[in-house]
């Protein structure tokens, strides 16, 4: 049975699970689900975008909420055309970026009904009341 929410603490991936987290274009993983993403799911030092090992980067360090628009774009595209993996989203951009979750929840609202794609239960509260 698919989780409904994404785990507050991620300590551990089963082989098909990706951990989705933000960077920073730049891809120094230094803090945060980040550095998580480095040290324990084959985040690349470096590489602030994409799949990397089982992780996913999305930058958020970069400017506004519509500066990481398309960078959730490409993520629940590229999440469509991999139905064999599933997705766990942290709350991307909402600890060391300084945003608050009902700025970057609705980035996410055509990922809330993909089964492959577990949010966050902030993000999915705040969607659900749209």
């Amino acid at each position: 049975m698919k989780q409904k929410f994404t785990p507050e603490f991620i300590t551990e991936l089963q082989p098909n699970e990706i951990f989705v987290f933000g960077s920073n274009l730049q891809g120094m993983h230094a803090g945060g689900a980040a550095r998580v993403a480095y040290n324990k799911f084959g985040a690349v030092w470096g590489n602030g975008v994409g799949l990397q090992g089982q992780s996913y980067a999305i930058p958020t360090m970069h400017g506004g909420v519509e500066a990481i628009r398309p960078y959730t774009d490409e993520f629940i595209k590229f999440a469509a055309q991999h139905p064999e993996l599933t997705f766990l989203v942290t709350r991307i951009g909402c600890g060391i970026a300084g945003f608050a979750d009902k700025e970057i929840a609705p980035l996410f609202a055509s990922a809330l009904d993909a089964p492959n794609v577990i949010l966050p239960q902030s993000f999915v509260e705040i969607l659900e009341e749209q």
